[in-house]
Parts: structure tokens; sequence; C-alpha cells
């Protein structure tokens, strides 16, 4: 095949992995094409807008838009790139054990647009062991492009800094393939770590893993704390006061959102369901929205009241609630209060209503998305206040 039109494919590139890494990669002088079926992430990235929050991603966006960024939903975008990055992750079923068939069938879609001169490079988490399985499959069906794991490492909403501030680990087996791959990464990072593709699949996997376990510490704190009536944080911000050693303490909280928990489920199931730290994590962050439902149930009750949920997303100052446990909060409120009211500052869906009037109506208010913009509500000390993350200074008790 002869010279590839485009320098890099981003396969699901207008989600929150692939459009910060093209628009980064374009800004530096590569020829980037996001391929995406999401035509109306589409239409607003064709518009110059983002399709979700990201902070310092709009001017970009813009200023490489239709230049060397370039928008497609044609999967033939794929055969004219030489790197192609995939973006899709590997799921977990509903028994939290992770399914390759989506790579399967991704790749049966793309299989006649790839060819020998390109090198595929995998982009989210999967589950250890796929980038062989990837190549391995690819084998099967003749094809044998060069292949990399070189997972993304950002913070939602944080992309365009991370992108450029933090080491990029690099996973291959094959050395020409993994100076190729380092060669891109290194327009964004001079820091270029190398392993093996399983290594990087564990060093990942691990990453999150060990997040999700901190914050499941300190929700453990704080429910023991709950349980016996005391203020979780007159003792978080005790031990945490000028201790160099608790640097790393978070505070209590929703832990949640796409990756975390799926990626420890993931590293359970890789563990033969022997990973008994990252099963009691699950049960510790998911069990939360049942501790402050029986909470309220036994304090001040909930029959006949009506209890507001201030924030819908996954974490703070993000549109994103995917795996949000604000939701499931507002499922097992159903089962016990009278009414249930929602906002959100970034998210809009129906039946959601302002702040000030989900203040002014509900009898407990509950801080499930801590979003910057809440910082000046005024909650009236009238009414029942669940703030597990202390965002407004109150203390944990409720």
């Amino acid at each position: 095949m002869g010279k590839a039109t485009y320098d890099v494919c981003i396969v699901g590139g207008l989600g929150h992995v692939g459009l910060p890494l093209g628009i980064s990669l374009a800004s530096e002088g590569k020829k980037v094409v996001l391929y995406d079926l999401n035509r109306q992430a589409a239409q607003t990235v064709l518009r110059g807008r983002m399709p979700f929050l990201e902070r310092n991603a709009a001017p970009a966006l813009r200023r490489v838009l239709g230049k060397r960024l370039f928008v497609s939903t044609d999967r033939r975008s794929v055969a004219a790139s030489h790197f192609v990055v995939i973006v899709i992750g590997t799921p977990v079923d509903e028994h939290l054990n992770p399914s390759f068939g989506v790579f399967r069938r991704l790749l049966d879609g793309l299989c006649d647009q790839l060819h020998d001169g390109q090198h595929l490079i995998l982009r989210s988490t999967v589950y250890p062991g796929t980038t062989a399985k990837v190549r391995d499959y690819l084998a099967s069906k003749g094809k044998r492009p060069r292949l990399s794991f070189c997972p993304e490492r950002i913070a939602q909403g944080h992309a365009m800094e991370e992108l450029r501030a933090l080491p990029q680990i690099v996973g291959s087996d094959d050395p020409k393939a993994a100076k190729e791959a380092a060669g891109l990464f290194s327009l964004l990072t001079r820091d270029i770590v190398m392993l093996s593709p399983v290594e990087a699949e564990l060093g990942k996997i691990f990453t999150n893993t060990w997040r999700y376990i901190q914050f499941a510490i300190a929700n453990q704190f704080f429910l023991i704390a709950s349980e016996l009536g005391l203020d979780f944080y007159r003792i978080y911000d005790a031990i945490t006061h000028k201790y160099g050693r608790a640097a790393q303490f978070p505070r209590a909280g929703f832990a949640a959102g796409p990756c975390l928990f799926k990626d420890t489920m993931q590293l359970a199931a890789h563990s033969n369901n022997s990973f008994f730290l990252g099963h009691a994590a699950m049960l510790i962050n998911e069990g939360l929205p049942n501790h402050i439902v029986a909470t309220l149930k036994r304090r001040c009750g909930l029959k006949g009241k009506t209890v507001g949920i201030l924030g819908m997303a996954f974490k703070a100052d993000s549109d994103d609630k995917r795996q949000s446990l604000a939701y499931k909060l507002r499922k097992l409120l159903e089962l016990e209060a009278k009414r249930i009211l929602c906002t959100d500052a970034y998210i809009r869906e129906d039946g959601f209503v302002s702040p000030k009037e989900l203040i002014a109506r509900s009898d407990v208010i509950v801080v499930a998305a801590p979003h910057q913009r809440y910082r000046s509500l005024k909650i009236p000390r009238t009414k029942v206040l669940v703030d597990v993350w202390n965002f407004y200074g109150r203390g944990g008790r409720f």
C-alpha cells in the first residue's frame, strides 16, 4: 500500500480518551482522523465544540480542526492511516467477568481495513493478555500489523495537561514497534517507559485498582465512625494535619465511574477470583449508598420525606454519569422516601430540578457529586444534610 493519507486514526475517537489524544497529536503536526459511529458527537465536534467537559480542549480543537484534525464515520479511514489507535476497553459482563466479545466484533468489522504496514495501538484498559489475544486473532485472519499496548493514564477532565505532563508507558514485544510507538508519544512527553504488553496491561489495571482500594479504605473508616455516631472528619483532619505519611489518604465519598470498579473486577477475574481485597473494596464502595439510606431510615426516618440528590455525575466537575452511584442511591431511595428530587450542574435530564428548588423542597439533601458550582449554595440548618465528602465543612455525621 502507498503512503497513508493520515498519520493516525483513532477508533472511537470522539470519546473521553480518543478526542483529547487526537487534538494533542494534531497540535504537534500529525494528521489525525477521528473515526467514530456517534454521528451526534461528530456533528458537535465539526462545529468546533467539545461533546463533553474537558478543560482547555475546545480552543485547541478549533485551532486544528479541518487542518490536521478530521472527523469520519467511514471505516475506510482506518485503511488510510498508518497508526490505528483503538480506545475501546474490555467490558465486564453481568457476572463481573471480562468479555473479549466487544474486541472480537470490532476486529471483525475492521479486519478488511487493516494491513501489515500499519501499527495498531491499544489505548484503553484491557484484561491482561488482551494484546497477545488480539495479535493471535488477527494472525488467524492473515493480518500482521505491528502491535503495541500504550495505556492512557489521564484523569478525565485534565487530559490536555496530563497527556504532556505524565510519563507514557509503551508495551510491545517487537523492538521496531516499541521504537515507533515511543516516537509517536514522544511528541507529547519525553518521559517514555518501556514494558512488555502484559506488564503494561497489568500496570494500568494495578493503578486503577490501587485507587479504588484507597477510596474503599476511606469509606470503610467513614462507615466505622458513622456507626459509632462520630464525625469521621474530626478524626480525618487530625490524622492528616501536617503528617506526611497520611498525604495520600483520600476523603470518603462515592467511588464510581467507568474505570475503577470495572478494572478492579477484571483483576479479580484474572486472579481466579482470589483477589479478596478487590472484592472487599467493591462491597464497601458499592455499599456506601445502602449505608446512607439505612442510616437515614434509622436516625430520621424516610417515610413521607422528600430527599434531594445534589449532583448526579460520577465525580465532581464532570458531565459523565456512567456507573454513577448517585443513580443507585436514587433507586434505593425510591423504595423508602415519598419523593426524590435530582439536580446536576452539567447533566440535563427530564425531571431534574434546579439546585434552588431542590433545597427549598427537600427535607433531606444528599451531596452525591460535589461540583464546585455548588460551593456557594446555602443549605439551611433545618435540613438534614448528608455530606460524605465534607464538601460544606459541616462534618460527615448525619
